[in-house]
């Protein structure tokens, strides 16, 4: 099972990239396997943590929280979303290789397999969101997607065998479609907001 990649890419995670490599899995399987079941951590606690559980701005103030049908609704959108952008940060991956020199491939399988597992500190952060208060999910998030900038730097030159130096470049370039990807779902959220399906709170 692909889970098993987990633990290693947080104690030895060159290793655990050249593993990834040797595998080479198809991004069906990687996405069935992997990517399905860690991305739904986040939209799963969020839900369970801004329907039931709320959050307060503030001292003394007012617990806010969102209707189950609601929190379910957006849950369930963060957690397309969620699919979708990895889906689209590794076909970048597989869409620049050429220009840095590494091997473009019909499948795009390394460029999924190296968005799907650079992306496992943020999977693995969503646990965060059953302590619903934004500071602590911020600080959280933050740290995750710091690793997750690492991990991508780190395993670029060996998934895709290219040199160290070029996967500089390479991950300068792809922080900047991970901005674009970020900045496109945000974007998503107004304009669904607008058709009916934003949050809808309760005392």
């Amino acid at each position: 099972m692909l889970l098993h990649h987990v633990f290693g890419l947080f104690t030895h995670p060159d290793a655990e990239w050249a593993q990834i490599r040797r595998e080479h899995e198809k991004p069906l399987r990687l996405y069935v396997a992997y990517v399905l079941i860690l991305a739904a951590i986040g939209p799963v606690c969020a839900y369970i943590s801004t329907a039931h559980f709320g959050w307060t701005i503030g001292a003394g103030q007012q617990v806010i929280r969102l209707a189950p049908d609601s929190a379910l609704q957006l849950s369930v959108l963060t957690y397309l979303a969620m699919l979708v952008g990895v889906f689209a940060l590794g076909y970048a991956i597989n869409w620049m290789a050429r220009t840095y020199g590494a091997l473009e491939e019909d499948d795009a399988a390394n460029g999924v397999a190296l968005a799907a597992y650079s992306c496992t500190p943020l999977f693995l952060a969503g646990f965060a969101l059953l302590y619903p208060e934004p500071w602590f999910n911020a600080l959280v998030f933050l740290a995750a997607a710091g690793y997750g900038a690492y991990l991508m730097y780190d395993g670029l030159p060996i998934v895709m065998d290219i040199p160290r130096e070029r996967a500089i470049m390479y991950a300068g370039a792809l922080l900047t479609v991970a901005l674009v990807i970020l900045v496109s779902t945000r974007v998503g959220s107004v304009i669904l907001w607008n058709y009916g399906f934003g949050p809808v709170f309760v005392s």
